[in-house]
């Protein structure tokens, strides 16, 4: 089995300014022989019914700008939630992770990584979480989609951005009763839990809109295309068989993996603290992703305790993506606090996702990970 390890490129000439604004060649035609049979017994033709993925299931659909799905109108327009949610041993299995539409893995401090899950239908979910506390490059993440951004307190290097006026935050520390609650099937601090009902309550006390600001966004912030026409990365002749996707050099502790599955065409997450397949203990399902992102990120230690920087904005770094059971190399850039970051091919075009979920691990400049066919 060929085994590749790919080490991130750090520029010599790229701006340390932390966080933000504050050819491709031709496939080869390929000619087949067709031999064909003829045979005594007339086969019955099969005749296969194609579903058009351009026009909705149902009147009023429109598409997810998170996954390019078709969804309920309220659901494609409305304001997406991005939670914290712990990702230590303690903390396992969480509760309707495997709902979210996208995920972020990023390292804390001690090695440890935090999930931060994007949900665009979030409002019927009775419990969401664990929740525990941010970390501010989260709340840069969160800004592109310009969620409603939910955690449970963080270290005073947060003060800034979650001080701000335009930063939509719900804080599980400082709300008032009955936004979030507790369970006993754990000890504290690892059963804090929201549900969706309550939270749109909270959000209509402090004025939130539900509906994002069209203002701080930009025109869009993936490209898809539709299931209909998969991107096979089939036109990249660089393209490299990626079946497994190891994560462990640059999560030590999480060693987060994906393994693709060539009957769903996804890549399936498994993970050192679950002990294997990363389950939601509320749908019972294994985390899945259509499309898997990895970016790499300049970032700096902050203190003697080993809290993180990590720089979110006003960059052009590098990284990979992977669908379909291939991966191709990638640049990422992002230009401002609320502006989304946009991924590129080596030939300067942006790159199309396939529609469905997205992981996007957030790895160190100058760490690396392993994919194989």
């Amino acid at each position: 089995m060929k085994r590749i390890s790919v080490l991130a490129l750090i520029a010599a000439s790229c701006s340390l300014l932390l966080f933000g604004c504050g050819k491709k060649e031709e496939p080869a035609a390929v000619v087949e022989e067709v031999i064909e049979e003829v045979t005594d017994v007339e086969e019955e033709e099969e005749v296969t019914e194609e579903v058009d993925d351009d026009v909705p299931p149902e009147e009023g659909m429109v598409r997810s700008p998170l996954t390019n799905e078709w969804v309920k109108e309220e659901i494609g327009k409305g304001r997406p939630l991005a939670v914290m949610i712990p990702n230590d041993k303690s903390t396992i299995p969480q509760y309707n992770i495997s709902n979210a539409d996208i995920l972020y893995e990023c390292l804390v401090e001690g090695e440890i990584t935090r999930l931060m899950a994007v949900f665009g239908d979030w409002t019927g979910l009775e419990r969401v979480g664990n929740i525990r506390s941010c970390r501010d490059y989260f709340v840069y993440w969160a800004f592109e989609y310009d969620c409603i951004y939910i955690h449970a307190g963080g270290p005073f290097y947060i003060d800034e951005v979650i001080g701000r006026k335009e930063t939509n935050n719900i804080n599980a520390l400082t709300a008032p009763s009955g936004a979030f609650y507790r369970t006993t099937d754990r000890s504290a601090p690892q059963n804090l839990y929201l549900d969706g009902a309550d939270i749109v309550k909270e959000a209509n006390r402090l004025g939130y809109s539900m509906e994002p600001r069209s203002e701080k966004l930009d025109d869009h912030h993936f490209l898809f295309t539709t299931k209909s026409n998969p991107n096979t990365l089939e036109q990249y002749a660089e393209a490299k068989d990626a079946k497994v996707i190891d994560m462990a050099d640059a999560y030590p502790v999480t060693k987060s993996k994906f393994t693709y599955d060539e009957a769903d065409g996804l890549y399936y997450r498994s993970q050192a603290p679950s002990g294997g397949a990363h389950m939601d203990a509320a749908t019972n399902k294994q985390l899945a992703f259509k499309n898997v992102i990895v970016q790499f990120t300049y970032h700096e230690v902050r203190d003697a305790k080993g809290y993180l920087a990590f720089q979110c904005a006003d960059t052009t770094r590098d990284g990979w993506y992977f669908t379909n059971g291939k991966g191709i190399h990638v640049n990422w850039k992002k230009t401002s606090d609320y502006g989304s970051t946009h991924y590129y091919d080596d030939n300067g075009d942006e790159i199309t996702l396939n529609t469905g979920k997205t992981m996007i691990c957030i790895v160190e400049d100058g760490d690396t990970f392993s994919f194989e066919n």
